[in-house]
């Protein structure tokens, strides 16, 4: 499969353009044994390189192979390795800016597939969106045909599936620096011709850092291969145990450690009492918010609307 890339890299570097039938190709060729290789992951991004308007047939196999090939080579699947952060940033802005919306869309589709992927990549998609918000260049500004200083739609949309996405140091919630960063966009954006959805992404996002569980955060790659490799030794009764256990619900698996007397028993986590308590805005949080208000001496419609919205819940 690599020659036949190699090949198709150099038809698309004369003519700029790759057709249905030839991606139809590799789509079926693409996955015979199930992974992409290395070599197979750096052939797609050469092609990609080459492409001048991508179609969307070109955009979805792109995103699909690679997400496989990032999200699913190392084991344990579905926990991206540093290696392959570092390897899809680098590989997203080799010539110092990235080209087109279909390599952001696969950094943000990266982490929406991944159980749990380094900050790192979190970041680098908000970076994009918020210096193109700001400089008005970049994958989302239609090619320097929008002005600076405005979100767009689809700015909001990216926005919105990254902070909130799997991947991240707060899985499906909002970091403080993703709290801060909404409010450098508001700052930036204010009085501007905004996407009608901005003020209700602003909200909920910086709502949700403030309000959110903090309790909320996913395993890291390091432990979930620890607890996969456990899993795995079927030489080891108890990891037979609670691998037959883990396909039961929550009820059956409290029932059966119970049953077979498995150590001391230790009082059950209150999760219900910590994500009702972190629900709260706490004192620092306060401080925090007050520090970014009080900032420019002026209480703006987005920040009123916030005060609302945290009052009210």
């Amino acid at each position: 499969m690599t020659m036949q890339f190699r090949s198709l890299a150099k038809t698309a570097a004369a003519d700029g353009e790759i057709d249905a039938a030839e991606i139809l190709s590799l789509r079926r060729n693409a996955w015979p044994d199930g992974r992409i290789s290395p070599d197979e992951a750096e052939a797609i991004f050469i092609v990609n390189d080459r492409i001048a308007a991508p179609t969307t047939e070109w955009s979805d196999f792109f995103t699909e192979a690679l997400v496989e090939f990032i999200v699913n080579t190392a084991e344990p699947r579905g926990y991206v390795s540093e290696d392959n952060a570092r390897w899809l940033i680098e590989r997203v802005q080799h010539d110092g800016k990235v080209n087109s919306l279909t390599e952001l869309e696969l950094v943000v589709h990266v982490l929406e597939k991944a159980l749990s992927a380094p900050d790192s990549l979190r970041q680098f998609a908000l970076d994009l969106v918020e210096r193109a918000v700001l400089t008005g260049e970049g994958p989302t500004r239609a090619g320097g045909q929008l002005e600076p200083g405005s979100i767009t739609s689809a700015e909001c949309a990216l926005i919105r599936r990254t902070i909130f996405a799997a991947g991240g140091d707060r899985p499906a919630a909002v970091s403080q620096r993703e709290a801060e960063m909404l409010f450098r966009v508001k700052d930036a954006t204010l009085g501007a011709a905004n996407a009608p959805e901005w003020e209700r992404l602003f909200v909920q996002g910086v709502g949700n850092y403030l309000q959110g569980w903090q309790g909320a955060k996913g395993l890291t790659r390091e432990r979930a291969g620890e607890l996969e490799a456990f899993m795995d030794d079927r030489s080891s009764n108890l990891g037979v145990f609670f691998k037959r256990m883990a396909m039961t619900n929550a009820n059956g698996f409290k029932q059966a450690v119970r049953d077979v007397g498995l150590g001391r028993r230790t009082p059950s986590r209150d999760v219900a009492g910590e994500a009702a308590r972190d629900h709260g805005v706490t004192d620092s949080e306060k401080l925090w918010l007050d520090a970014r208000i009080d900032a420019d001496d002026q209480l703006d419609p987005l920040e009123e609307a916030l005060m609302r919205f945290l009052s009210e819940a």
